[in-house]
């Protein structure tokens, strides 16, 4: 399952908008720092109208959405990479996600303390970036003492220690591991290091209802700050999402329309965490369940069967697949097969975004 980190410096709204994102979370959203001190975790459901689109279809019992899992982050704070604030644990949690979620502070209000005292989002960003890179950085040189000596008698370690230094000199030079262009061969060296800021980052700008639908200065100072390292950005409103939590789908979108945005943050924030990562949904479809698969954009059929099953990957032999709105035109898989439109793809087949698929296995 795929899971994002919530990060960002105390009192910027993380807890708030983690409680609004899966509204049965237990998140406490308190009015000081280090108010979350366990990493709080909620699973939510991917929306996806094609299942029901499908399930009507094939009379399905049951729809099964893809799921992400939201991770509620403790705030760093300056010092954290020394073990400052509960540092060491907090770091720790980022290591085990996919991606971070970086909530900054795009509003102002008296009543909420800011832990630097003013608002400046590129400046609480430069803080964790900073605080994260040294933990990179102090990892990879240990890293480096214990590679050294092996690198004298061995090429694989002398591979190693190469890009390693890569790594520090970038870091030591304020960037970041995931700015560095890396061969698959390089990637798969540092993978077990699980380095923070290799993570790809979305940076979540957390602003007042008012400034929603048109951002504000300190929104495009982020944009800017992010477009500079490839990152996205996302704006969101912890208010705003705290209040849709208690309303109705219709009474939602109403509530939306009003404010001029199209869609709440939680969809805003899966679509960008799908896209910086790459990935693709596929479907399957019949009277037991319609359900959504994630993969990686590339996988081949073989790769998407094992997201299913391991054996699927093992023994797949072809995979009956249709476009979804080929499906849907034609109101069934025998009609859209008459016009020629359902397909037996081979192992070589990049399974497409929105492809209906049913695999054929060997016993």
């Amino acid at each position: 399952m795929l899971r994002a980190g919530i990060v960002g410096l105390p009192n910027v709204g993380k807890s708030t908008l983690f409680n609004a994102l899966v509204a049965n979370a237990k998140a406490e959203a308190a009015n000081f720092p280090f108010c979350t001190i366990e990493p709080n975790v909620g699973v939510v459901s991917v929306p996806d109208k094609r299942l029901e689109v499908l399930a009507k279809i094939s009379n399905s019992q049951k729809i099964v959405p893809t799921r992400i899992e939201f991770v509620d982050i403790a705030g760093l704070v300056k010092g954290a990479s020394e073990g400052e604030g509960l540092g060491n644990k907090f770091l720790a949690n980022i290591r085990e996600v996919d991606a971070i979620v970086h909530v900054v502070r795009c509003f102002d209000d008296d009543d909420i303390i800011h832990v630097s005292g003013s608002v400046d989002p590129v400046r609480d960003i430069e803080i964790i970036n900073l605080e994260l890179s040294l933990a990179d950085l102090a990892q990879i040189e240990r890293r480096i003492e214990r590679v050294r000596k092996q690198a004298k008698k061995e090429k694989t370690a002398q591979q190693e220690l190469e890009v390693l230094e890569q790594l520090a000199t970038a870091l030591n030079d304020g960037g970041s591991v995931r700015q560095i262009k890396l061969t698959e061969e390089e990637e798969l060296i540092i993978k077990p290091l699980g380095l923070l800021t290799k993570k790809p980052v979305i940076y979540g700008t957390n602003v007042a209802e008012d400034d929603l639908a048109e951002g504000n200065e300190w929104v495009e100072q982020v944009k800017q700050y992010a477009a500079e390292e490839n990152s996205k950005v996302v704006v969101i409103s912890a208010q705003v999402e705290s209040e849709l939590v208690e309303l109705s789908e219709s009474e939602t979108q109403d509530f939306l329309e009003a404010l001029g945005v199209p869609e709440g943050g939680l969809k805003s924030l899966i679509k960008a965490t799908y896209e910086l990562l790459g990935l693709r949904t596929y479907l399957t479809t019949g009277e037991t369940e319609s359900r959504a698969w994630t993969i990686v954009a590339g996988m081949k059929a073989p790769q998407a069967a094992g997201v299913i099953h391991t054996d699927f990957q093992k023994k797949f032999i072809k995979a009956e697949t249709i476009a979804f709105q080929d499906l849907v035109d034609h109101g069934s898989k025998a009609a859209a097969k008459e016009k020629g439109l359902v397909r037996f793809e081979g192992k070589d087949y990049v399974v497409q975004e929105g492809d209906v698929i049913e695999f054929k296995v060997g016993g």
